[in-house]
């Protein structure tokens, strides 16, 4: 396969990246879907309901900018583009930005546990190790990410100074 316009790493790869991206995503828009029943199940009792600060911003559900964004990295495998490749960046550099917001309030969901009704807990602890699984996904997807970002764009700087360069002893 031939490399992508201006980038380090060959279009495999960035297909592979792209794809890892795609399964994470729905992963998570599974586990925001499952979070969302198994809360919707709880009874009110005395100590109230389990509800996570990542369960009602809708943490899981971030999920679908990791899914665009493995669309746009095997959008520029397939058909690489100048436009393209600056597109998977911005959209690398958000997901960043997705993983690193909720991994904030995972870890702030984590640090805390209030007292539920005894009818709850159950489901409370359930939500909170689909939790802690979200979180090592969301390390999983910040490292994709990241690797794009500085695999697929580290040499893009040396090639426009090598045409300075090049501008520059011409002029001479």
């Amino acid at each position: 396969m031939a490399p992508c316009v201006h980038c380090k790493i060959s279009a495999a790869d960035v297909l592979v990246l792209g794809a890892i991206q795609i399964l994470i995503g729905v992963f998570h828009v599974f586990m925001w879907y499952f979070l969302l029943i198994l809360y919707m199940g709880q009874t009110k009792g005395t100590f109230g309901t389990y509800e996570p600060v990542t369960h009602k911003a809708g943490c899981a559900l971030w999920g679908i900018v990791f899914i665009i964004s493995g669309i746009v990295l095997t959008r520029v495998a397939s058909h690489p583009s100048q436009r393209l490749a600056t597109c998977a960046l911005v959209m690398s550099i958000f997901c960043i930005i997705t993983t690193v917001v909720a991994a904030a309030f995972t870890a702030l969901e984590l640090s805390k546990f209030h007292p539920v009704s005894y009818r709850n807990y159950g489901q409370a602890k359930l939500g909170r190790e689909v939790s802690r699984i979200l979180l090592f996904s969301n390390s999983l997807e910040f490292a994709t990410a990241l690797m794009y970002c500085i695999c697929g764009h580290a040499g893009s700087n040396r090639d426009h100074e090598d045409d300075f360069t090049e501008q520059a002893e011409s002029a001479l």
